[in-house]
């Protein structure tokens, strides 16, 4: 009955070998608190892919759509069809404000 968390050694500083010269099992509470080095890693991002995009006219959207006349039985009915083709996604863009990445193992509020 377990999740499919990632339990390799090193990666979540809370994940104990369980043996005796374990820093976690020594009583201390600060040792609990700390993060394991990670070289050249930060937890906050700065940018990230944006999930809008461009048409062939160089309108920005989420989604595109065209209105087109559909007759039937002698009636003229308009729909909206949405446009999938010709986008070109808008890239990377950069955050107003940094935000925490997710999988960075980061004690915030310890109550």
């Amino acid at each position: 009955m377990g999740g499919s968390g990632s339990k390799s050694k090193g990666f979540w500083p809370f994940s104990g070998s369980g043996s005796a010269d374990d820093p976690t099992k020594d009583g201390n509470g600060q040792s609990l608190a700390r993060v394991r080095s990670f070289h050249g890693a930060t937890p906050f991002v700065f940018t990230r892919r944006s999930s809008m995009f461009f048409d062939e006219d160089g309108d920005l959207a989420h989604e595109f759509y065209e209105e087109t006349i559909v007759t039937k039985n002698g009636r003229k009915k308009a729909k909206l069809k949405r446009i999938q083709k010709n986008l070109t996604p808008q890239g990377i863009i950069k955050l107003d404000h940094p935000c925490i990445h997710v999988d960075f193992p980061v004690v915030l509020c310890e109550a």
